[in-house]
């Protein structure tokens, strides 16, 4: 039976929010024998192939009872049988600190795979909850409880470290037990379940819930699912014993990177189901199964030694993937097979909405089987050759054939369909009688922020709403973002080898990421909607907050692993752009400047906040036992480095969640990466690009250079104590200084902006110390806080030209629009222009500390940077006043 069109969205959200927490809590405990594991295995000295058998046995009860869950579920109802199923695998895990033998972990074992189980129960429960058109969605968030492997990665070996892995297994126990309860009390009964009940209608037989299983499509899909969660649970299993071996990292360097593959494969699943919805379920399988050939390829090729006899004698080299590379690989690997499992469960409620209990407990039973069988694969695989990638042979084999059964099986629909085009022919049949339905809920249909009566009525209130919830997600992204340039200056003293070179390329790397990832985060929000997309970009921050707050506790981990994390802080800088041109859709031409410095004013307090923020956590133990051992410095003091990390953690998660149920997409907005691109031809983008680099690139690269400039400068001065003044009072300025531009004009305050940066620049060269001597750093501060200020004035005063520049050049380019297509256009390019340009202007975070450093390593002083800076300053001066200032200017604003 179908979904009723009865329950209202506070209901669904219920139904939704309990289910994938307590399938999160069962699967962080279906995965605990991926951290415990490895303690048993040595405490036991078991072989490789029992290994596996234990790891793998809990997977196999979770898979077998599947099938069963999920026709039970269609019996008797979700909010019955899922409390009853997680109080089950709560005592079984609790049981398992009893046992003392192989044999006696194997059974405890099989109890605890209960907890797998629930995937079955889920998927029955909420999609009775919602319409076919939405169920991908709402079963891409449920199945995001995978992230429960991720929250073993990451907690399960701290505790384990601090009081043994008894203690993991007692903990997970509890909170299981405690979700169960929970639910019961909150959850209702379905829908579906209740008008049952209340007609008196007998539930599905046994055999009635069967019969779709002879299908052949049913194998098929259930074959899909063997890949995309069979081989996620193998490998989230796998993995950390996997890089123990291979790279020989702790245990908590194994974990943390494990996370990062659970993290993707499991976050990502809901942005699966969306794009699902949007494009179908058989082009994302084909992205999975395409790209996941391509990295199971690179992660199967094993380290190789090559000898060439050349002319000259033998060339010998060897290639072999490092551990940065591979870390990034599964996480790739990872996001696809994300993608893949929304798809699968896509089609099931749609192909058979009568048997979604039994076919999705199947095709769940069957993946579920993979990971089982594979982590025994992978064990027997390795005792046979002593090669360690051959799991990943493996997997690309199965990945194979699942692509060729796929595909030969659309070519006999193409062929059973000769007169209809390829790209017509229906993804899911079921669809094809449906009505049209209705937008999304978030999805604003009617904006009109230029009718004044519109916009009183309910338009700010919308628009501010938005505004307010993208500022506390934008500071956090700029906190990350620049997060490294008060790591680097702390590294040393706890007992980080880096070179000057080395620290300067942390803090500067950071910097060429972000902006690089901005110039693709500028076309986003008109693809994706601004509230998915602030969602998922901001949840993508939690990857470097928490990887640093793992990295810099053990002083071994590698410089590469430094540098992927500087490069992953990055994908906070991308944040900018997509959240203006989100924000500018939003406000009247009259009000989009002020909104537009808000959000960037307030977002850009993020690097002070930070600045300011880090140096005091990291001085205590905020997160205890579960955020590690402090390190001791030279002079005996303790120093919580890894709190500069993950003190961002809960505040990313809150935001994450805020900008999901808060936020909305303006379906006028959408507009494809082509209609954008126009903007490539446009004189004025380019033109701008140069100035607000000269303003917000100004801001961004002083903000990430200055504690190591002054560090570097004044040994005598405590920098961290100064440092979060400069991007306070940038940040600030920027916001309180947008109605000066509205007054006087951008162009004019743009000019002036840049005439008086100038002048501090030169302030900042007299204050300066020459040859290690003299110097006086009250002026030089002084110097660089009106350097700050300066570019924050700059910075509003460029936004604010921008709108006013395209509303002038549509009105000449495109004379022929009416003034409605002439709002939506010019609404359209200034939003792509205002993400690009931020774009742009953003690698000044990584050109500033590099010539700082590249200065200081040719010269032995920043000076030659800083004249540099000064002479690109007059070049902006020059092209404001030719192109804007003047009163015969082409474009005066």
């Amino acid at each position: 039976m179908n979904a009723l069109a009865g329950p209202t969205r506070s209901q669904q959200n219920r139904a939704l929010g309990l289910s994938t927490v307590a399938f999160t809590m069962n699967f962080a405990v279906w995965t605990i024998f991926a951290i415990i594991g490895v303690q048993i295995k040595n405490q036991l000295g078991l072989n490789e192939t029992q290994f596996g058998v234990l790891v793998a046995t809990p997977v196999l009860t979770g898979s077998l009872t599947r099938l069963m869950l999920g026709i039970w579920t269609e019996q008797f109802g979700g909010r019955i049988v899922f409390p009853a199923q997680m109080l089950l695998a709560a005592l079984a895990t609790w049981l398992l600190t009893l046992a003392t033998t192989y044999t006696m972990f194997l059974v405890a074992a099989l109890g605890v795979g209960l907890a797998g189980g629930s995937f079955a129960v889920g998927v029955a429960y909420v999609s009775h909850w919602y319409p076919r058109e939405k169920q991908g969605t709402a079963l891409g968030i449920f199945g995001a409880g995978n992230v429960g492997a991720a929250v073993t990665k990451f907690g399960a070996p701290f505790v384990m470290v601090a009081y043994g892995w008894e203690a993991v297994a007692n903990i997970w126990a509890l909170g299981l037990a405690a979700i169960a309860i929970i639910f019961f009390i909150f959850a209702q009964n379905d829908p579906v379940f209740e008008a049952r009940r209340k007609s008196g209608a007998k539930a599905p037989t046994l055999a009635q819930q069967l019969e779709p299983l002879k299908n052949l499509q049913v194998w098929r899909f259930s074959l899909y699912y063997f890949f995309v969660f069979g081989a996620f649970v193998a490998l989230a299993l796998w993995l950390p014993y996997y890089l123990v071996a291979v790279y020989d990292v702790s245990i908590t360097t194994a974990g943390m990177a494990a996370a990062a593959f659970s993290l993707s494969a499991s976050l990502f699943r809901a942005y699966g189901g969306h794009l699902s919805d949007r494009f179908g379920a058989r082009a994302v399988m084909y992205w999975t199964f395409g790209f996941s050939l391509i990295l199971l390829f690179m992660l199967a090729y094993p380290p190789t030694s090559y000898s060439i006899h050349g002319r000259d004698g033998n060339i010998n080299f060897t290639t072999s993937m490092g551990f940065g590379a591979f870390v990034l690989a599964i996480f790739g690997l990872g996001f696809f097979m994300s993608l893949g499992k929304a798809a699968v469960y896509k089609h099931i409620p749609v192909y058979y909405p009568d048997n979604v209990g039994s076919v999705g407990g199947l095709v769940g039973m069957i993946g579920g089987l993979g990971g089982f069988v594979l982590p025994i694969i992978f064990g027997a695989l390795l005792d046979l050759t002593g090669i360690y990638t051959t799991n990943f042979m493996f997997l690309f084999l199965l990945v194979g054939v699942a692509l060729t059964w796929m595909h030969m099986s659309i070519r006999n629909m193409e062929r059973a369909n000769p007169g209809v085009a390829r790209d017509a022919l229906p993804e899911l049949p079921e669809f094809a009688d449906m009505p049209v339905p209705e937008a999304p809920a978030g999805v604003l249909t009617d904006w009109q922020p230029e009718d004044a009566t519109f916009w009183e009525s309910k338009g700010r209130k919308i628009a501010r709403r938005n505004l307010w919830i993208s500022i506390p997600a934008l500071l956090l992204a700029f906190s990350v973002w620049m997060v490294w340039s008060v790591v680097v200056a702390r590294l040393p003293a706890i007992g980080f080898d880096f070179t000057q070179g080395q620290l300067f390329w942390l803090a500067a790397l950071p910097g060429l990421s972000g902006a690089t990832l901005r110039i693709f985060y500028s076309f986003m929000v008109p693809i994706f909607g601004g509230r998915l997309w602030t969602t998922l970009s901001t949840a993508s921050l939690l990857l470097p907050a928490m990887g640093i707050g793992y990295a810099v506790q053990d002083p071994s981990t590698p410089y590469l692993i430094f540098l992927v994390l500087a490069l992953l802080c990055g994908l906070g800088g991308g944040n900018f752009a997509s959240s203006m041109a989100n924000i500018s859709f939003f406000y009247p031409k009259a009000e989009k400047g002020n909104a537009l410095a808000l959000n960037a004013g307030l977002g850009n307090l993020g690097v002070s906040v930070m600045q300011f923020l880090v140096p005091i956590a990291i001085t205590m133990g905020v997160f205890g036992a579960l955020g590690g051992a402090p390190q001791t410095l030279s002079d005996g003091g303790q120093l919580w480095l890894q709190n500069a990390g993950f003190v961002w953690v809960p505040f990313i998660i809150a935001a994450s969640i805020a900008a999901y149920l808060g936020m909305n997409d303006i379906a006028s907005a959408k507009s494809s990466f082509v209609d954008q691109a126009v903007i490539f031809s446009r004189a004025h983008n380019w033109i701008m690009c140069i100035l607000y680099t000269g303003t917000f690139g100004s801001f961004i690269g002083y903000s990430a250079g200055f504690p190591l400039l002054m560090k570097t400068q004044f040994p005598e001065v405590n920098a961290l104590s100064y440092a979060f003044l400069g991007p306070l009072v940038g940040a600030l300025s920027r916001a309180g200084t947008g109605w000066i531009s509205d007054r006087f004009g951008g162009g004019r305050v743009t000019l002036w902006t840049f005439i008086a940066m100038i002048v501090a620049v030169l302030g900042v060269l007299q204050f300066l110390p020459s040859g290690g001597e003299g110097g006086f750093f009250w002026g030089f501060f002084a110097s660089f806080m009106a350097l700050f200020f300066l570019t924050g004035v700059g910075n509003a005063s460029t936004f604010q030209m921008i709108p006013v520049i395209m509303n002038k050049e549509i009105k000449r380019l495109m004379p022929q629009l009416d003034s409605a297509a002439h709002q939506k256009q010019a609404g359209r390019e200034s939003a792509a222009i205002i993400a690009f340009t931020s774009a742009i202007a953003a690698y000044g975070a990584f050109f500033i500390p590099k010539a700082y450093g590249s200065s200081i390593a040719i010269t032995g002083a920043p000076n030659a940077a800083l004249w540099g800076f000064a002479v690109f300053y007059a070049l902006c001066v020059a092209i404001t006043f030719a192109f804007y200032a003047r009163k015969s200017a082409p474009v005066p604003c």
